[in-house]
């Protein structure tokens, strides 16, 4: 019971990856035939995907079990997604720039903490770089 309840928790993400990007594609769909949704739809078929991907992957993290501080980077991540989010589906809400520049401002900073190399504990996956020494080139 408890290996088929991992099995499932580390599905997860994953299908919440999956319900996400179908909802990108429904978005590109109000691109293409906005007359087909109803008015102000394209505020929530923005926001959504955003939350979604949020959500997606703090469970995701949850599966990894990162160190804190790598918990605490992912979550800064997720709020970014979240603020984002926000802005996209109250756009006409006082508060909607302030929303966008929360958002901007933890992209940005969780960008320089990769520049950075911080955490040092772990290598950046999400840029593919490969922390493993190169193979040498043997000379023919």
């Amino acid at each position: 019971m408890c290996i088929r309840l991992s099995q499932v928790h580390r599905a997860l993400p994953a299908i919440l990856g999956l319900l996400t990007l179908a909802s990108v594609g429904v978005l590109f769909a109000w691109d293409a035939f906005p007359r087909l949704f109803p008015i102000r739809a394209h505020d929530v078929l923005a926001a959504f995907p955003l939350a979604m991907i949020a959500v997606a992957y703090l469970v995701y993290q949850s599966t990894n079990r990162p160190s804190r501080i790598e918990a605490v980077k992912g979550i800064l991540l997720a709020v970014a997604f979240l603020f984002w989010a926000a802005n996209q589906l109250w756009p006409d809400l006082r508060q909607a720039t302030l929303f966008n520049d929360i958002a901007i401002a933890l992209f940005v900073f969780d960008l320089f903490l990769v520049i950075i190399g911080w955490p040092d504990s772990s290598p950046d996956r999400s840029f593919a770089r490969n922390h493993a020494p190169s193979p040498t080139r043997k000379e023919i």
